[in-house]
């Protein structure tokens, strides 16, 4: 569900690559640090913008360095490295955990259960450090399990739960920016849910799949599906511009402005060579 809040980096300045990158790969080398090595094969792009967003708002000290690593072993991987950056980490493997948890649990999927296997361990600590984020995970992921199980024929039921989701991931402390990032994770969730329930529809119908677009029973209809992606990225817009972001401001701005689209357009793509 996830691989749309990435940056359109043909639009980016060299710089501006550069330091997405290192944020990316500092991500990385955090889980490996924090959880394991292996637990580094579920990180996602996405992670990368929150940390870039909560890296602007609370600008922590940054440290770096540039060593080769396993995956790149024969040149060096420049990254950054501060405790906005470790959180971004500690959540991309908390909801590696309860995902796979999830699929196990639901379709008794073999993945599911070596993902829930190889996250156990370091998501329990996570969850020790986090406890409102990790009851969110396990609450929202259940809501969403039990909508689409029921089929739910709106997909303001199930994007919602999507959205409550990340709008507790988006919330580093309890403070006064916190009602403008819940908000705007929240109304990034319910994108990533409609942009993946879009892309989806076709391999879905195929297979017999749970979507919300299918359960609404209208058919394929583009033009009404980017309606609603539209108005749910105008709210996110809505908050994302309330806070007072200077550093990365326009990094941010290509991914949450540009990036999401183009990655959007991409998986349609991509599906409809598959069709």
């Amino acid at each position: 569900m996830f691989g749309f809040v990435m940056a359109d980096v043909e639009e980016l300045e060299p710089q501006e690559k550069k330091r997405y990158q290192q944020v990316y790969c500092g991500i990385c080398r955090s889980i490996r640090e924090r959880a394991s090595g292996t637990a580094r094969l579920a990180l996602q792009y996405d992670m990368t913008f929150l940390a870039l967003l909560l890296m602007s708002l609370y600008e922590p000290e940054e440290a770096s360095g540039k060593p080769a690593c396993g995956f790149h072993p024969l040149s060096p991987r420049p990254y950054l490295s501060n405790p906005c950056i470790d959180y971004a980490a500690d959540m991309n493997v908390l909801l590696a955990y309860y995902k796979a948890l999830d699929d196990w649990q639901d379709d008794k999927s073999l993945k599911g259960r070596a993902g829930a296997l190889l996250f156990r361990k370091p998501a329990e600590k996570i969850a020790a450090r986090y406890p409102r984020q990790s009851q969110a995970v396990q609450a929202c992921l259940q809501k969403l399990s039990d909508l689409e199980k029921a089929a739910c024929p709106e997909p303001d039921g199930p994007a919602g739960a999507f959205g409550e989701l990340m709008g507790e991931l988006m919330v580093y402390r309890e403070d006064l920016w916190a009602n403008a990032l819940r908000q705007l994770g929240q109304a990034l969730g319910r994108f990533i849910y409609l942009a993946d329930a879009a892309v989806d529809y076709r391999s879905d119908r195929r297979h017999h799949r749970y979507n919300p677009f299918l359960a609404m029973g209208t058919g394929e209809d583009w033009s009404r599906w980017e309606e609603y992606l539209v108005l749910t990225m105008g709210r996110c817009a809505q908050y994302y511009e309330s806070l007072p972001l200077v550093q990365d401001k326009k990094l941010l701005d290509n991914i949450l402005y540009s990036g999401v689209w183009i990655a959007y357009r991409g998986k349609q793509k991509e599906e409809n060579k598959e069709r």
